[in-house]
């Protein structure tokens, strides 16, 4: 958000708009300021053409929807934005309501609702309220209302129209308001340039670049009338293959972009290439097609099409442009305020990320919390390393998986090294604990190569006590889909992590010595990093494509569900 004073800052650096330059510097900021006091109501337009913001708002919409509401809710910015303006309208004539229809239709390629806004709604009172007299009644309200809602429109764009907070209970990052250059936009309206001023909330990332351009060509398969679909079949279909299906295999992976598969122009993505000697043998350029397929899907990459591959080819494009539109939201979510450096973990995608100060990117395969033990979604700062750790058994696990195990077999604890202790740490004789109501009991275990943390956990306040951490279970990693843990994430490659989250946090410390004692220690990072634990469950590739992976906690229906509700204005 901007103050009023900083507006002025800014609007001196546009030369160009000499008009609007002219009116704000020669205004003290206190002439800028608008009163939090003021009735409410839309903004007056006098005789002259100027509006009153101190006039009463009531007309605007009661709630605009999802994190704008706390923005938004009390006008704010639209006072603000015609305080700068000296109270001049914007929508004098119907070029601009015009350019606002079409700029709010537009929104469809953000994966958000054009009928939200309703736009056909706003020409036809735009229209009737320009052929009205100069200060009119009607003038006034849709002077308001188009405004207002373009402005919801923008913070929808920037920052989601859902909230989070109300479709997931375990969601606990906080979503910072919608913020706009309002001078910017202002004099973009001048000009009559909506869609200018869209683009200054539109999400300025990479992803949401890759997802909309991508996005923009599913829908046009869609309007085309989709893609085949492939029909059951007890056999999978396998290298060397001759069947009918192969051709419609060829037609399938054609229509999503894999180029030299399809045998024939089939008029729905005619831009694809085809290059196929005969359409029905299932050929090595059709089988690498199908393997890329695979792992973009996060499917074993075997090049056969068996059931779950067929079930991957099968989902309908409606289906993932909704997958898109989700994930178009998360990103408007999440994306804003990181820093350059930080440690990134994609739970759908199995997958960890550190983006280092130099520039330097590190990848690494995850193991993640199985859906009955979500690993939540979440923002936080690395803060300390624990070396050799004990493994202290978190609650749930300690209720639901080792107490009954214990109750029938009163040896289970020693099989295991784990050992029991009272609430301030001292060692218990497990036999003389009572396991049927062991009351405050913890079980612990102790450092070694059987501890399931292995020999390094990575921490990070959250309120669900998950961490990253090591593991003995090292064949799980090759695994292609890994919702396999209890909620924590296991990290392939974590000692090497570790290192750099050393020498680029400007601790002096070496994991390999420090490991090698087998002593449990704490070190604090001399500077904190940030972590990011999100749910994305389309990823854009380098190559353009995309990589859809399964909804494995089954969120993407809530998400779905809340952009398509109508927006109540």
């Amino acid at each position: 958000m901007f103050s009023t004073c900083s507006l002025v800052e800014q609007c001196r650096r546009v030369s160009h708009k000499g008009a609007l330059l002219l009116l704000l510097t020669t205004l003290p900021c206190s002439a800028l300021a608008v009163s939090t006091d003021a009735a409410t109501g839309p903004p007056a337009v006098g005789i002259d053409g100027s509006i009153n913001v101190e006039h009463s708002l009531a007309d605007q919409p009661a709630t605009v929807g999802g994190v704008s509401d706390s923005a938004l809710g009390n006008l704010d910015e639209l006072q603000r934005f015609y305080a700068l303006r000296g109270q001049r309208p914007v929508w004098t004539n119907m070029a601009r309501v015009d350019a606002l229809v079409a700029a709010l239709e537009s929104l469809s390629g953000d994966g958000l609702m054009p009928s939200d806004y309703h736009p056909r709604q706003l020409a036809i009172e735009g229209q009737q309220a320009l052929a009205s007299r100069q200060g009119s009644t009607a003038l006034r309200a849709f002077e308001s209302k188009a405004t207002s809602t373009l402005l919801t429109a923008m913070a929808h764009l920037q920052r989601g129209k859902v909230d989070p907070h109300q479709i997931d209970n375990g969601w606990e990052v906080d979503i910072a308001p919608p913020s706009f250059d309002l001078v910017t936009m202002s004099l973009e309206l001048d000009e009559g340039d909506v869609e200018a001023v869209i683009e200054l909330a539109r999400p300025d990332f990479e992803p949401y670049r890759q997802l909309r351009s991508a996005l923009a060509e599913y829908q046009s398969i869609e309007q085309q009338g989709g893609w085949p679909l492939l029909s059951a079949r007890d056999e999978p279909l396998r290298p060397g293959d001759r069947d009918h299906d192969v051709a419609m295999l060829r037609q399938r992976l054609g229509m999503e972009g894999g180029d030299g598969v399809i045998a024939a122009d089939t008029g729905y993505y005619p831009q694809v290439s085809l290059d196929a000697p005969d359409a029905e043998i299932y050929d090595p350029q059709l089988v690498e097609a199908v393997r890329r397929f695979q792992r973009h899907h996060l499917l074993a990459d075997d090049g056969v099409v068996g059931p779950d591959t067929r079930l991957a080819l099968n989902v309908s494009v409606s289906q993932r442009i909704d997958q898109i539109r989700v994930n178009m939201e998360r990103v408007r979510w999440l994306l804003h305020g990181l820093p350059d450096s930080f440690v990134l973990v994609d739970i759908a995608g199995y997958q960890l990320t550190y983006f280092r100060p130099d520039g330097q990117v590190w990848r690494s395969r995850i193991v993640v919390g199985q859906p009955y033990r979500r690993t939540p979604t979440l923002r936080s700062e690395i803060t300390y390393l624990t070396l050799n750790p004990t493994w202290t058994v978190p609650p749930t696990i300690y209720r639901e998986d080792i107490l009954p195990k214990v109750r029938n077999n009163p040896g289970y604890l020693a099989s295991r090294g784990l050992y029991p202790l009272t609430p301030s740490g001292q060692r218990l004789d497990p036999h003389a604990v009572d396991w049927s109501n062991p009351g405050g009991v913890m079980l612990r275990q102790g450092a070694g190569p059987g501890n399931p943390l292995g020999r390094l956990v990575i921490r990070f306040p959250n309120d669900h006590l998950v961490y990253l951490h090591d593991t003995p279970s090292r064949h799980l990693f090759d695994r292609a889909q890994r919702a396999l843990s209890s909620g924590c994430i296991r990290v392939e490659g974590v000692t090497q992590l570790a290192q750099m989250l050393f020498d680029d946090s400007g601790t002096s410390a070496s994991v390999s010595r420090l490991l090698a004692d087998g002593k449990t220690r704490n070190i604090s990072l001399e500077r904190h990093i940030p972590v990011v634990l999100n749910y994305w469950t389309v990823q854009p590739e380098t190559d353009g494509s995309l990589a859809f992976r399964p909804d494995i906690y089954h969120r993407d229906t809530d998400v779905v569900a809340a952009l398509d509700r109508p927006l109540v204005l």
